[in-house]
């Protein structure tokens, strides 16, 4: 009898601040099965962390941290020379204070996801990795690490003895060494619906990607991450789940 695949569909959530609303959380919330909550550097407010933790809570979803730069303004998306004390340091910090909010609605923090130019930059340093994975489990060791499949980052969580669970996206290109298109390059992002969950579909079923210079890339997919503030993204929501349902493929969140 053949295992059933499984597949975790993650969202970036509480990404508003102040007066600005950024995303469409509370009507993706029913299509996804975890939130990787801003904490206050690159987006979101106390606030807007406690209100999105209420809402993935009554709607069953895994709730995480998502630790970015210190850039509101560039939205955590800008490279920064950070050390990997700096690293160590602001992840611990951001991890505390969502784990606050969600514990004092009954809740109990899932998971860490670090976010954009954090994401991609501890994806291939490993000292910057490691650092941002000893916070992880120095906070708490029963946390899992979301990370770019086959990255500097998961390899780090592993070597901890963390949980992880390697990250793929439906709406983003790959280079051959299985690292993103960086958003400053033509055709980083795909804004064919059709296109993004075919590639999703592949990922899952067969464990491959075609970069976008047309090489075949092995990669492993127990998350998958949807954009919330796209202008599609709650269609798009829809459909991907739609898609894996009709291909077998159950969706729950990472155990």
């Amino acid at each position: 009898m053949s295992k059933t695949l499984s597949v975790d569909l993650n969202c970036d959530m509480g990404e508003s601040y102040g007066a600005y609303r950024l995303g469409q959380d509370e009507a993706i919330l029913p299509y996804v099965t975890s939130a990787n909550v801003a904490c206050g550097f690159h987006a979101g407010d106390p606030l807007v962390m406690e209100k999105t933790v209420r809402a993935a809570l009554e709607h069953g979803v895994a709730i995480g941290a998502h630790p970015g730069l210190p850039d509101l303004v560039g939205f955590g998306r800008r490279e920064m020379a950070i050390s990997p004390q700096e690293a160590y340091a602001l992840t611990v910090y951001q991890i505390g204070a969502l784990a606050a909010f969600v514990t004092a609605q009954g809740g109990t923090l899932h998971h860490v996801k670090p976010h954009g130019a954090l994401y991609n930059m501890a994806a291939v340093n490993a000292p910057l990795a490691e650092a941002i994975a000893e916070a992880i489990y120095k906070v708490n060791p029963q946390l899992l690490l979301y990370g770019l499949a086959g990255s500097e980052l998961i390899r780090a969580g592993e070597k901890l003895g963390l949980q992880t669970a390697q990250e793929v996206f439906a709406d983003r290109t790959y280079q051959p060494d299985g690292t993103l298109t960086p958003r400053t390059q033509p055709n980083a992002l795909i804004t064919d619906s059709q296109t993004a969950l075919r590639q999703v579909i592949r990922m899952v079923k067969e464990g491959k990607v075609v970069s976008q210079q047309g090489t075949e890339v092995a990669i492993k997919a127990d998350t998958v991450c949807l954009h919330g503030d796209g202008a599609h993204a709650l269609p798009f929501a829809r459909q991907i789940r739609d898609a894996l349902r009709q291909e077998g493929i159950q969706v729950s969140a990472v155990q």
